[in-house]
């Protein structure tokens, strides 16, 4: 004797279905949050990987200069350590200190030409440069030296030096630097006094007294990603040509400017107001602080146009809305389309869509974003589009599932190349993915409780088979 009859266990209820999306898309932000800082620590390995590339070649340069300085020695009253601020018969405590007038040039013409190259160690890339840097500068003797407190007489011009300031020495490469004052060659020395790092010339300036001092200098030197000059003189015009093809201005930007296939060329001209100083002395601000040294400079930046460290981070902060557009998807064809979607199959699927962003991470670091989005994108649309066939038990349906991972991975790669309306566009999609989902699900009760087949209100009566 045998008992049949027909029993069917019932489903679960829409909004049970839909909790178990939302469990699938939490546990999946682990994952996410992994890779996100995996690139984060790549990152940092690529920075120490270019700073060790740049090592030994020259870091990112600041020029300074030309500048004349002049020592002198004046009496002035000190402050000594455990002294008294005064004798005891009332006269300040005095002595002999040595001072330097600085005379920037009336009018200094520079040109610079850089030559970009690529280095590379392992997978990491660095930009770095070779600059061949020439032009002329005219000096005057001061009008204000009665202003700055200079004593005249005490001026040692036999000692005076013709001094550039570059921020990274080791930078110097190539021939000798050539300084001439009246087509006579001076003798040069490390170190630019006032100027911090660089290099001088030694120069009897004693006839800068009476007449104008012509210097013609030219010098080469490396330097890495990044090139600026601070202004001293004036009138300043500096010119810069490159075959790099997307440099970055920043700071004082070029009176013009042009850039092509073949590179770009750019012409600053900056105007003073004081052609003396004494020194050295740090700079203010309109507030009475420190001024930012960088303030004021020239500044042009060898801009790589894809960081594929920063393109890969934008595009795993839209790691979310991948995995709910396409969730949400499954959970219309379960929900309305009666194929029923378990919390491993979701998890699953999610998975291949965080697979994208390890994909497209490895890939770019060997054949660049493009083609690593590319090849990872297309990765996962086939792999996920061929597993919804035996979810959704129809390749039509997974069909369906290809062509919107399709599109949600053309729109990212739009969006990460119009950094400017990527808020817009993400904002304009969600609010269409919104609404589409409140049409399509306006009629269902997410409480109720359906059965894939239907179920008789009462058990059928027992059968004795026998």
């Amino acid at each position: 004797m045998a008992l049949t009859g027909s029993i069917t266990s019932k489903e679960r209820s829409p909004g049970m279905k839909f909790m178990i999306m939302l469990l699938a898309g939490f546990l999946l932000s682990i994952p996410l949050l992994t890779i996100y800082l995996l690139n984060y620590d790549r990152q940092s390995r690529s920075t120490e990987a270019r700073a060790s590339i740049a090592e030994g070649w020259g870091g990112a340069q600041t020029l300074t200069g030309p500048v004349i300085v002049v020592p002198y020695t004046v009496r002035r009253a000190v402050s000594q350590p455990n002294a008294q601020p005064a004798a005891a018969n009332g006269i300040p405590v005095v002595d002999v200190v040595e001072e330097q007038l600085i005379i920037e040039p009336e009018l200094v013409r520079m040109n610079t030409v850089l030559k970009p190259e690529r280095r590379k160690r392992s997978i990491y890339e660095s930009v770095v440069y070779q600059a061949d840097h020439g032009g002329k500068a005219s000096f005057v003797m001061p009008d204000n030296l009665a202003q700055l407190g200079v004593p005249v007489a005490a001026l040692q011009w036999s000692k005076a030096k013709l001094s550039f300031g570059l921020s990274d020495v080791q930078g110097l490469a190539g021939s000798a630097p050539s300084i001439k004052i009246a087509g006579k060659p001076l003798k040069l020395r490390r170190g630019a006094s006032s100027l911090g790092e660089g290099f001088h010339g030694e120069l009897d300036a004693t006839s800068l007294q009476n007449a104008e001092i012509t210097a013609d200098f030219s010098f080469g030197f490396r330097g890495n990603g990044m090139l600026s000059l601070k202004p001293r003189g004036t009138e300043t015009e500096w010119a810069v040509k490159s075959t790099w093809q997307s440099p970055s201005f920043k700071g004082l930007l070029p009176n013009d400017r042009k850039i092509g296939k073949d590179g770009f060329s750019a012409n600053w001209k900056a105007g003073g107001l004081a052609l003396g100083g004494t020194g050295p002395s740090p700079e203010y601000d309109d507030m009475g602080r420190v001024a930012d040294p960088s303030k004021g400079e020239a500044r042009v930046d060898l801009f790589e146009p894809v960081d594929i460290y920063n393109q890969v981070d934008r595009a795993t902060k839209y790691g979310f809305l991948f995995i709910g557009f396409t969730f949400v998807a499954f959970l219309m064809f379960d929900v309305i389309g009666g194929a029923r979607v378990s919390l491993v199959e979701y998890l699953l699927v999610g998975a291949g869509l965080v697979m994208f962003f390890l994909l497209l991470l490895a890939m770019a670091e060997v054949t660049g974003f493009a083609i690593a989005y590319l090849l990872a994108s297309g990765a996962i649309i086939g792999l996920i589009t061929a597993y919804s066939a035996a979810i959704l038990k129809s390749w039509g349906r997974s069909k369906w599932i290809g062509a919107l991972l399709a599109g949600l991975y053309a729109t990212l790669y739009v969006l990460l190349s119009l950094e400017g309306y990527s808020l817009l566009i993400g904002s304009l999609m969600l609010f269409a993915a919104l609404a589409t989902i409140m049409y399509l699900t306006r009629n269902i009760d997410w409480g109720a409780k359906t059965s894939g087949e239907e179920t008789p209100p009462a058990l059928a009566p027992a059968q004795v088979v026998g």
